[in-house]
């Protein structure tokens, strides 16, 4: 955690280190910036649209296409003693993202993910791939301040969304310690977002909270709902074609319990808490974004699933 805080206070005092009034060229980030978006939308070790609360929008720009590479790192125990053994499991997701204006207020979001996992078990490693779930968001913004009539900079969002069954889910790992050890829930998912940015010249705060609504697939089994939330401050830096905006927070999930056949299954709730840290540069048309996620607090499956980290890249064209 020390190196992450590290890296961001460089990159700070880069930002400062440059004059502010030597703007001679149009940044093209600037137009399509007005606030940051870190919606997140997944399940308890990533089998879902988005996986690992990640984001869900680029942080420089508003219109934009691109792919983003996850991963999350887990350990579950096999057995029900405190001397039972500790299996390392490594989730793996590819996204093809973009957000795209359908209105002045309005924009839509799409990601299309490919998940490839792999765990350890008693008679050896097993891995799975496939095409995941596709998800479709779109947000409204209620409310927005002028920028050049205030002191603070608010906007507040509203929005919602589906998440289609178009990864395969497999009915036998639904059984393991890990039930999360999926390519697709199997299940149409809905949506409920909410956020709000304040801002005060380059320096701001996001606040993040949303809920997924899941039903119960073909096979009888339904993902318990989750409940997201996320603080994060940042600083946003311009000059000329070049743009930096690096970040620190918090980001939060809290699980409800599975059901199989309308029965409530054991230790599949929980929550977790994590602090995170990253940027986003950008140059021209192009971007570049890494996060990095550590656990403060958690309790997954009963104490039977342990979080260890999660971190991401992404690289972007805007439109």
């Amino acid at each position: 955690m020390k190196k992450y805080t590290l890296l961001l206070v460089l990159l700070f005092q880069l930002a400062n280190a440059a004059e502010k009034d030597s703007l001679n060229t149009v940044n093209p980030f600037t137009k399509y910036h007005s606030f940051l978006e870190e919606e997140d939308f997944c399940d308890a070790c990533g089998c879902s649209a988005s996986g690992g609360s990640m984001g869900f929008a680029s942080m420089l720009n508003s219109n934009f296409v691109g792919i983003r590479y996850f991963n999350q790192q887990y350990k579950s125990m096999d057995g029900l003693y405190s001397n039972s053994p500790w299996y390392k499991e490594n989730f793996n997701t590819v996204q093809v993202w973009g957000r795209i204006p359908v209105s002045e207020k309005v924009q839509v979001s799409a990601l299309l993910p490919y998940h490839f996992h792999e765990r350890e078990t008693a008679t050896g490693n097993k891995s799975i791939n496939g095409i995941g779930d596709i998800t479709v968001l779109a947000m409204y913004r209620l409310y927005q301040t002028h920028k050049d009539s205030t002191f603070l900079v608010h906007t507040l969002q509203l929005g919602g969304g589906i998440k289609a069954p178009t990864g395969k889910f497999n009915e036998a790992n639904s059984g393991s310690i890990n039930p999360s050890f999926q390519v697709g829930t199997g299940s149409w998912d809905y949506l409920l977002a909410t956020e709000y940015v304040i801002k005060r010249k380059q320096f701001g705060l996001n606040t993040m909270l949303n809920y997924v609504i899941k039903t119960e697939n073909q096979k009888s089994y339904r993902f318990g709902n989750q409940l997201n939330y996320a603080g994060t401050f940042f600083y946003f830096y311009e000059k000329n074609s070049f743009s930096i905006v690096p970040q620190i927070g918090f980001a939060g999930e809290v699980y409800e319990s599975n059901y199989q056949y309308n029965q409530k299954l054991r230790n599949t709730n929980g929550d977790i808490l994590f602090g995170k840290v990253g940027f986003e540069v950008g140059k021209d048309r192009l971007s570049f974004g890494a996060n990095a996620m550590l656990p403060i607090n958690q309790n997954l499956t009963g104490g039977n699933v342990e979080a260890n980290y999660r971190w991401s890249v992404n690289f972007n064209y805007s439109l």
